[in-house]
Formats: structure tokens, sequence, C-alpha cells
């Protein structure tokens, strides 16, 4: 059964299925601004999630043919997949902060090959056994790649400029750049009074960066020279700055904290009101984190040796293969922290590079 949430003043959520995943749906948020329906976020790019999407907006009476426009908080597939279908049945509009605009024209412009030997070369670096990497040669060398997702993503045609109102008629969207989970991941905070009269200023649709009962993946942007290389090499002299997603998103988390939003309207779970309570645990938990890898840090390890004994929701013998690719990506991105803070360093002559508490 289509699952439609009216929030009040213009504004509903429709659970689109997102396949084989264990978040079930993400909630493609509808807005009604004086030229149209307006989607925030529009969910995988699959027949079951498009059949899904279309019968949860013929229950508000409006088909994707109406749509005015696409907001995408990120550029994940389960949140911009179905961006361009939408975009062909009506014609919207269809807008993203520059960071994701400029993964999705990467990905857009490579392979599944290029992709993975990418993907061998990072687990690799960070430590990956040979066991791990084998089917990933083995697929590249055999040519048994399935089509990655992403890689027909649309091009959105508008840029969200933090800080900005975005130009809905008749509402006051404001974007704001909360980088971390992507890096141009961005939530939209809508500046009007609460329909319920709740305390606070407006509403925030959150995308993947505040979520009710979940800590959002953290991992690893491309650094500057280390992308598939599929953009400009790095120009400008000098070694590339590190990227440091979870120092980001831990910024991020804190701004959002400060804006005092009456409620939340997330891309996962249900909306929910303590924005500021939500916020505080999110940072205690990733200090307990970060407190727990520097204990783990007294022996040398690397980034993988590392995954290997973190407290995941399943002992590692029992996280699937795929899977562990993003624990490693998240690994590094909490040694990336860890160095940055001073708190931990690598050990030099070591290849695969291991690290160690200071």
């Amino acid at each position: 059964m289509t699952q439609v949430t009216e929030h009040g003043g213009g504004v509903w959520s429709l659970r689109v299925p997102i396949p084989d995943n264990p978040l079930g749906h993400t909630l493609v948020h509808v807005v009604d601004t004086d030229r149209g329906p307006v989607l925030v976020d529009t969910g995988w790019d699959d027949p079951a999630s498009w059949a899904e999407l279309t019968a949860g907006l013929a229950a508000l009476g409006l088909s994707p043919a109406d749509v005015h426009g696409v907001v995408i908080t990120h550029h994940h597939p389960d949140h911009h997949g179905l961006s361009g279908r939408v975009r062909e049945e009506s014609g919207a509009w269809i807008a993203m902060h520059a960071a994701d605009t400029a993964v999705v024209r990467r990905t857009r412009d490579s392979g599944p090959g290029t992709w993975l030997d990418y993907l061998t070369h990072k687990l690799a670096a960070a430590g990956a056994p040979e066991e791990h990497l084998a089917p990933l040669r083995a697929a590249r060398s055999e040519g048994r790649m399935r089509t990655l997702p992403g890689l027909g993503a649309a091009l959105p045609d508008r840029e969200i400029v933090p800080g900005e109102l975005l130009g809905l008629a008749g509402r006051r969207l404001r974007a704001v750049w909360t980088p971390g989970h992507t890096p141009g991941h961005v939530c939209l905070h809508l500046e009007e009074d609460h329909p319920a009269g709740l305390p606070g200023h407006g509403r925030l649709f959150s995308g993947d960066h505040l979520l009710p009962g979940i800590s959002p993946h953290i991992g690893l942007y491309e650094d500057p020279d280390d992308s598939p290389k599929l953009s400009t090499p790095f120009e400008q002299g000098g070694p590339p700055p590190v990227t440091d997603p979870l120092g980001d998103y831990l910024d991020s988390l804190e701004r959002i904290g400060r804006l005092g939003v009456a409620e939340v309207l997330p891309a996962h779970q249900h909306a929910f009101h303590d924005a500021g309570g939500r916020v505080r645990e999110l940072l205690a938990h990733h200090e307990e984190r970060l407190a727990g890898l520097l204990a783990l840090l007294t022996t040398p390890l690397t980034p993988w040796q590392l995954a290997e004994r973190m407290e995941w929701n399943r002992p590692w013998d029992r996280i699937p293969y795929g899977s562990r690719n993003i624990a490693v990506s998240e690994a590094e991105a909490h040694i990336r922290r860890l160095v940055k803070l001073g708190r931990a360093e690598a050990v030099a002559g070591t290849e695969p590079v291991a690290y160690v508490a200071v």
C-alpha cells in the first residue's frame, strides 16, 4: 500500500522503496508552491520505486508531469536516482550543490571498469587482503561488471548555493550546506511557522544528515588528485589537501543545531522534533567512537585492520562483502580526523600505511 503522510502546511512525504536495502525506503517530500509541486529527493531508479512514487503523487491528485522542480539533498542513488525520469515526464528543473554535481559528472563520464580499478587501488592502499581484492580484479579482467548505481544519473541544471533561498514561488526554503555524508550534502530550512504551532524556527528537510535513529555513514571524499582520473588534475602547486569528512560532518551538525527548528523531516525513518537533542547525541557518539579507536591504535593498524576491530552492528565475519568496503572507508574517515586533531599519525615506512595513537 502506498504510504503518504501529510505534515501540514502543504508538505507531504511519500515512502519510495529502496530495493534489497535494510533502510527499506526513502521519504520523498512534496512541497506545494505557487508554481506547482516541488520534490525534495526522488528515490531509487527502479520500476517498483517509480511505481510507488507515481502512486503517492496520484494519492495527492498529482502526476509526475505536474512536478515543477526537484531539489536533491545529495547525489546518492536512493535520493537522486529517479530525478532524470521525473524531468523527462515533466520538464522539471533539478537542483543540487556544486560539489555533488561534480561527483555526478565524474561518475557519468566513467564506466564500471574505471570505478573497479579505483576501488581496488583504494582498498589495497587501506590494507585489504588479497582474498578481498581478488573478486574485483577478476570482475575487471573478465568483463563481469554490473552497471553501477549512478552511472546514468541526471545532471542537475540548477545549483544550490549555501545560505541562499531557493527560487520557490510562495516559499522560503533556504539551503544549509552540511558536508560529511557527501561533500555537497545540503539540508533545506523551510522558514515558515510550524503548521501545528510548535515552537521553533521552521522545519528542516535533513536528507541523511540528521536522522532520528541512525548515525549516517561518513566515508571518504576523493582528494583532488585521487579521483578516478575523471576530472582536471590538481594544478595549484604543492600537495593537495586531504579531505576530513568526519570533521565536516561534526561542524555541520553544530550548524544545524544552532537553527533551533521546530521539526525535522528526514529522508529515512520518520519526522521528529528535538533536533538539538539529536545533534548532541550524534556529537557524543562520534567522540566516544574516536576515543575507542585511539585505544585500538595503541598498536599500529592499517584502516582495514582497524575496521576489523571496530564495533559494528554485527561481527566482522558476518558483514557482507560490499558493506566491508563501506566500513573501511568509514574507518579511514575517522583516522583522518584523529590525524588532523594530532591524536594519531602514520607510521613511517609502512606499506600499506599503518597508523598509531600519539
